[in-house]
């Protein structure tokens, strides 16, 4: 691993957590308001550009799917509207998550919120890559996205090239490439060997701890912004840590749930710039949104939850 600094990695490990243990890093913004609106909320700069934005993010992976029912479509916004009135902005997407593109559309129209997200979305095809994100735009009723990723790897090559020029032409603000439940991890990292991008997304969390070893220090290293995916392992790991008690020392973090303990470990990563989360429940946004509050772990606290949760599961 030569081709890492460690050193200066692991300084920011260390500053990352001095800055949590005296609880800074607080302020916050959302595109169309002013950072006074949100000043508790913790944001993480995009290393390509430097720009910042909320810590906790929003997907959209199953609970999105809800076709045209329009009960559950309503209730799909209501979770949009507690995660933008917390300080949220980044929504994730896919053309493979069956109506969740189609569904945030309708969310953002009714909320009249366009101007408050961060889109998200991917391109997920070996053949027309344009086509489809034309389509993936109106779906989302959008002009242009924010960023667009080459899904699980998919027609890499074609995509990724075609992203890089919808960037050239000003028609696209960020490049990235994605993975899910640890599959390709090697082949992601070739990529970011080779290619200037701006974002990556992976399985991480206290379980799936494989991009610890030398995808994020590389990450890092190369200036990529890292979006975490699967933090609660598609809902599976809090359903079992649920109504197990908190450890005494999450008091310190001052959470409520496994689940923003889950995520307080996650952002206080130097590497990680935004988690993912899905919820059909909008308290849940919102709970999810405080983890970007307050203390966040140090390392010798990182390594007490991933053990104590290890045992839990």
């Amino acid at each position: 691993m030569s081709d890492i600094d460690r050193r200066k990695f692991l300084q920011a490990t260390a500053a990352l957590g001095a800055l949590a243990s005296f609880g800074l890093g607080r302020a916050a913004s959302a595109q169309g308001k002013s950072p006074g609106d949100f000043p508790d909320i913790l944001r993480k700069p995009i290393p390509s550009t430097g720009e910042e934005i909320p810590a906790i993010g929003l997907g959209s992976w199953i609970t999105f799917n809800v076709g045209n029912d329009q009960v559950l479509r309503d209730q799909c916004a209501d979770v949009i509207s507690a995660f933008f009135a917390a300080g949220g902005r980044m929504i994730d997407s896919s053309p493979m998550y069956g109506s969740a593109q189609e569904v945030i559309g309708y969310c953002l129209d009714k909320l009249g919120a366009r101007d408050q997200v961060f889109s998200t979305d991917k391109v997920w095809t070996s053949g027309d890559g344009v086509a489809q994100i034309d389509q993936t735009l109106a779906r989302w009723h959008m002009q242009k996205f924010d960023l667009l990723q080459v899904h699980n790897l998919l027609g890499i090559t074609d995509n990724l090239r075609l992203l890089f020029r919808l960037k050239d032409e000003g028609l696209l603000r960020y490049v990235g490439v994605t993975t899910s439940h640890g599959r390709r991890t090697d082949d992601l990292i070739a990529v970011m060997k080779n290619e200037r991008l701006d974002f990556v997304q992976v399985t991480y969390n206290p379980i799936d701890r494989k991009v610890e070893e030398y995808l994020l220090p590389m990450a890092y290293d190369r200036g990529i912004a890292v979006i975490v995916n699967r933090p609660f392992r598609g809902g599976s790991l809090t359903e079992r840590l649920e109504g197990e008690p908190l450890p005494e020392f999450a008091s310190d973090l001052e959470v409520e749930s496994w689940a923003q303990l889950i995520l307080k470990y996650l952002i206080a990563h130097p590497s990680v710039t935004c988690p993912i989360p899905a919820t059909t429940n909008p308290g849940h946004a919102a709970e999810n949104m405080r983890a970007a509050t307050g203390l966040l772990p140090d390392d010798k606290m990182r390594e007490q939850i991933a053990a104590v949760i290890g045992v839990l599961v």
